[in-house]
This record gives C-alpha cells, sequence and structure tokens, in this order.
C-alpha cells in the first residue's frame, strides 16, 4: 500500500489539486482526508492553511497478482499469470498456464471456479468499482461451454421423444445460464432450475402447447414395442405349455 503523503495550500481543494498535478494522477485513482481546515484570521493576521493527506489507490491488478502467486507458492505448484484489464467492461481477464493445470481445473471446473470466487473477493476489497474477474487455462471455459451445449441439445431431443422430463446433475449457476440459453430458441421445450444451492439443478421438459408439433414417433414406438412384448409372450406361453 501507498504511503500517505501531506499537502497543504490555502484550501483543502487547491491542496487537493497541488497533489493530483505531483503525483500525476486523477482524483479517482486517490484517496485522501482532510488534516487541517482552512482558517482564515482577522484582517489576514493568524490565518492557516488547509493540510490534506493523499496515497495513491492500489493497483487492483498487482493485487490480484500479489494473491495469485502467494496462492501458488502455497500450493507448490509453478503457474505463468498472464492478465489483461478491460476497461470497458471492467473486467481482469486471467490465463494461466503450466504443467500441471488438471489440479487446477478439478472435478467440472470445481477449483477454478472456487480460483475465480476467491480472487474477486480479494479484488473487490481494494477498489470502489466492482471489477469482474475471469480466470481461464487451456481454454477450459470453451470447452466446458461446449460440452453443456451439447449436453442441453442430447435431453432436449430425449425430452421431445419421450415426453418425460429431464433432471440435470447439479451445476453452478453460469452453467445453468448456459443450458437456459441454449434451449430458449427451442419452442417444444421449456426449462426451469430446482432445489437449492449447491445442489439446484435445471429441469427440461416438453412445452405442451407444440408438443402436438412434433413427429409421432412416440407412437409408432409404443405399437412396435407393445407388439415385440406380444410376440415375446407368446413364445413364453408356448415354450412352458400355456397355450
Amino acid at each position: 500500500m501507498e504511503e500517505w503523503k501531506e499537502f497543504s495550500a490555502k484550501t483543502a481543494d487547491e491542496a487537493l489539486t497541488n497533489a493530483l498535478i505531483q503525483l500525476e494522477t486523477t482524483s479517482d485513482q486517490i484517496e485522501y482526508e482532510v488534516v487541517e481546515e482552512e482558517k482564515n484570521g482577522i484582517l489576514g493576521l493568524f490565518s492557516k492553511p488547509a493540510k490534506i493527506r493523499v496515497r495513491k489507490k492500489e493497483d487492483v491488478t498487482d493485487v490480484v497478482y500479489g494473491f495469485l502467486t502467494k496462492t501458488f507458492e502455497a500450493m507448490n505448484l509453478t503457474v505463468k499469470i498472464e492478465m489483461d484489464y478491460d476497461e470497458i467492461e471492467s473486467q481482469i481477464n486471467i490465463e494461466l498456464s503450466g504443467s500441471e493445470m488438471g489440479m487446477l481445473i478439478g472435478k467440472r471446473g470445481q477449483t477454478l471456479d472456487s480460483l475465480q470466487y476467491l480472487t474477486s473477493l480479494v479484488a473487490n476489497k481494494k477498489t470502489d468499482k466492482y471489477v469482474k474477474i475471469k480466470i481461464d487455462t487451456e481454454n477450459y471455459r470453451q470447452r466446458r461451454r461446449e460440452t453443456i451445449e451439447n449436453l442441453a441439445r442430447n435431453v432436449a431431443s430425449k425430452v421431445k421423444k419421450t415426453g418425460r422430463p429431464a433432471f440435470l446433475e447439479p451445476m453452478n449457476p453460469y452453467e445453468r445460464r448456459i443450458i437456459h440459453a441454449a434451449l430458449q430458441g427451442d419452442k417444444y421445450v421449456d426449462t426451469h432450475s430446482e432445489g437449492d444451492e449447491p445442489h439446484r439443478k435445471v429441469v427440461v421438459t416438453l412445452n405442451r402447447e407444440f408438443a402436438s408439433e412434433l413427429p409421432r414417433r412416440n407412437n409408432n414406438y409404443k405399437r412396435r414395442n407393445n407388439n415385440y412384448s406380444h410376440d415375446r409372450r407368446r413364445s413364453y406361453r408356448k415354450e412352458n405349455n400355456e397355450e
């Protein structure tokens, strides 16, 4: 953290302006306190200038880098950290690389998600404006997204064939949103979430309003299945002299 520096001038505003000039920064990048208010004496006698103390805010990217470095050292992992700060989106994109990234990803990305969450807490403790944190490695986020989108389409296809609802495994909010988004354009199915965190899951159901427009494969399948079952029963009774 930067050390406090004192500045004085006729007024607190003038002292602040002087501080910004000398520190070569802007008001949103510093924090300051008024140590003494200006005092106006009688006929200009015994007047006192205003005094403030100022310090630069800690760069959030340095905070994030320092936190991740210490975390990986504690885990005995050698990890290369690359960061890019998107000021428009107010988001820090972090790419990790190394020989043991599988350990950082964890089962279904749970370890990576936890690391991202903790980093977000640390980053936003040091800044007034909320900063989003995105941590990725080996393009895992994109690969996971594609896997979930494929799962959504396969489950929707199954629901449309059977007419029965499908309950997916528990997912975090981000992954549930991927499911909802992937199927929102499919008028034959609806999606909603059930349960409490961390066991909340997506349920895919048939949209009854448009179900009649689906091909009649279900009825054909049922007839074929019933005929097959009937033939098997007849065969069984013949073998056991029941006919």
